[in-house]
């Protein structure tokens, strides 16, 4: 059974290109969100396993949404995006309750698989 994805970044382009890549690679994109208030909202609709998430939403960053769906136990795992690097956050990534980050530039489907794994 693939794995459900939702897409949250605010920017349309890089939005399609994740798609196309994560279901050429086999996965099963569920969803898109153009920021957080809407990501949060497709998440409890659609019920995803993954959420990717892009760190820089234009209304609610996105270590506080990360932070909402892994809080309360028993919702999707969160990955983390950025076209900037994962050193520019701190601890910003770990303390989300994100399983991991992902920069655009290297996102792939054996990426995303290696966090789910890694728990």
């Amino acid at each position: 059974m693939p794995v459900t994805v939702l897409i949250v970044d605010d920017h349309p382009s890089f939005r399609a290109t994740a798609r196309l890549l994560l279901e050429s690679e086999g996965f099963d994109v569920i969803g898109e969100a153009a920021d957080g208030t809407s990501g949060l909202l497709a998440a409890r609709e659609l019920a995803p396993d993954l959420v990717l998430l892009d760190v820089q939403l234009p209304d609610v960053d996105g270590f506080q949404v990360a932070a909402e769906l892994t809080g309360g136990g028993g919702g999707p795992a969160v990955v983390l995006t950025s076209s900037r690097d994962e050193a520019d956050f701190g601890p910003l990534v770990a303390a989300s309750g994100a399983r991991g980050f992902v920069p655009k530039a290297e996102l792939s489907g054996a990426a995303l698989l290696a966090l789910l794994e890694h728990v």
